[in-house]
């Protein structure tokens, strides 16, 4: 059976508060064991933090994923060799690489993927701001070229770089469609047209969290069609500190991101919910 697996960001855990208070390591995936994700991402490009968080993991029956920031094809080895060690569902590589061309970031795609093929690992390249995948309409480019390339779809990041009008048109409906249906991972951030992050329980931010809600039910539809009967999507919970959350004039975040992450997991578990029982029941209609 498909399964989903909700994952939270252990960068998602850093408060950067003025009070200097951080939660330990420990403490932090204590917190989401308890909370019922299903595991969290780990920044596999110090090893010896990758062991320690994928042991605590293990220790509380969790599931990780594998966040490697890498600019260069060689750049990933020592990620996958680690990642051979200490296992995960997949790669989320992050292309902080920035070429001028599609041609140009051919021998990037293909060397990252042959290493990953090669170590029998699971690689999805994320879509985010300021790297190759930065804008929309490159990337869909780069879909042209690599029809089969797996995505790690961060929609946030579209949304803002092109600044849709909302409602969103049908034709930028269509456009976001394109990644999702390359997308074997789903990244839970909201934004707006202006803003990275939006406080999701605030009822002026509404019509965003529905926009969001909409694109995930489809990019679940999608690979529910693409996927074995026995895979699994991961969706991860990325809801990050200041910059990336808004905070008031003493410094301080205006809502609190580790009960929205809590939320946002209840929701797109509701999510799979609905559309696993439809999809059931059209199967066992007459």
């Amino acid at each position: 059976m498909q399964k989903l697996l909700v994952f939270q960001s252990l960068w998602a855990m850093e408060r950067r508060q003025p009070d200097g208070m951080e939660w330990p390591l420990e403490e932090k995936i204590r917190m989401i064991a308890e909370a019922g994700f299903d595991g969290a991402s780990v920044d596999f490009g110090d090893p010896a933090f990758a062991r320690r968080a994928t042991g605590l993991l293990r220790q509380h029956g969790l599931a990780w994923q594998i966040e490697a920031f890498v600019s260069t094809v060689e750049a990933l080895a020592p990620v996958l060799e680690t990642a051979r060690e200490l296992g995960g569902t997949h790669i989320n590589l992050l292309p902080v690489v920035r070429p001028y061309t599609l041609d140009a970031c051919v021998p990037y795609i293909e060397g990252w993927r042959a290493l990953a093929a090669e170590a029998g690992i699971a690689l999805n390249i994320e879509t985010h701001r300021n790297e190759m995948t930065t804008d929309l309409i490159f990337t869909l480019h780069l879909l042209d070229r690599f029809p089969d390339l797996r995505l790690e779809a961060d929609l946030s990041h579209f949304l803002v770089g092109r600044e849709f009008w909302y409602p969103v048109s049908d034709e930028n409906h269509a456009l976001i469609h394109r990644i999702l249906d390359n997308a074997w991972g789903l990244q839970g951030r909201i934004g707006s047209r202006e803003q990275i992050q939006i406080q999701i329980g605030f009822p002026q931010h509404r019509h965003w969290v529905e926009l969001f809600l909409t694109w995930w039910e489809y990019g679940m539809r999608s690979w529910r069609r693409r996927a074995g009967p026995d895979d699994s999507l991961t969706f991860l919970c990325e809801l990050g500190p200041r910059e990336y959350a808004i905070t008031g004039p003493d410094g301080y975040e205006l809502s609190d991101r580790w009960q929205e992450a809590q939320t946002l997991k209840t929701m797109v578990r509701d999510l799979w919910a609905r559309i696993e029982a439809e999809d059931r029941g059209a199967k066992e209609a007459p």
